[in-house]
């Protein structure tokens, strides 16, 4: 493959979760191009297991789509050195109102890779311990809780869209629930 060369970065708009740059690419052609780039401090999401089995799922408005989706617990970094543990542990407590006992890394997802650096990291939470929800002033969400099999097929159905709780339901339910470890 040829070598592309960023020549030139400039920030067109800096937002409360996004950066976002239009970038001059000389392509291996030799002809200058002119890309967008969007720069996200990176996030953490959880498939919190609880004892019985189920997940504890999250239904919120999203603006973006205009309507109530049912997804993983997740949230922003603090900041992008933040150790992405350590923000699911925060998050999943934040959103649902319970303290994991155990955390395992389950997979790192790039969301959107042709304009956008944005990454997650998926923990499996086990060992769940009642605690109390934290929202954002902002922030107006149901806890529902949910049979791995059932999410799989809200999935297959189209009624499960979003990018990470697609991935995270997919990868846990093939690595606990169908016996491929």
């Amino acid at each position: 493959m040829e070598k592309y060369e960023r020549i030139g970065r400039e920030l067109v708009h800096k937002g409360a979760i996004i950066d976002y740059y239009q970038d001059t690419i000389r392509i291996p052609n030799g002809n200058i191009a002119k890309w967008d780039y969007i720069r996200h401090k990176g996030a953490a999401a959880v498939v919190a297991v609880k004892d019985d089995g189920k997940l504890l799922m999250v239904r919120q408005y999203r603006n973006a789509l205009d309507r109530e989706t049912l997804e993983i617990p997740a949230g922003g970094l603090n900041d992008m050195n933040e150790p992405t543990d350590l923000a699911a542990a925060r998050e999943l407590e934040e959103e649902t109102g319970y303290k994991a006992g155990k955390l395992e890394l389950l997979l790192s997802l790039r969301t959107t890779v042709a304009f956008c650096d944005e990454k997650i990291d998926v923990y499996v939470a086990t060992d769940l311990m009642r605690s109390a929800q934290h929202l954002d002033e902002d922030e107006f969400l149901d806890v529902v809780s949910c049979d791995a099999e059932e999410l799989v097929q809200m999935i297959y159905d189209c009624k499960i869209q979003d990018g990470k709780t697609v991935s995270a339901i997919l990868a846990y339910y093939n690595k606990y629930c169908n016996g491929t470890n």
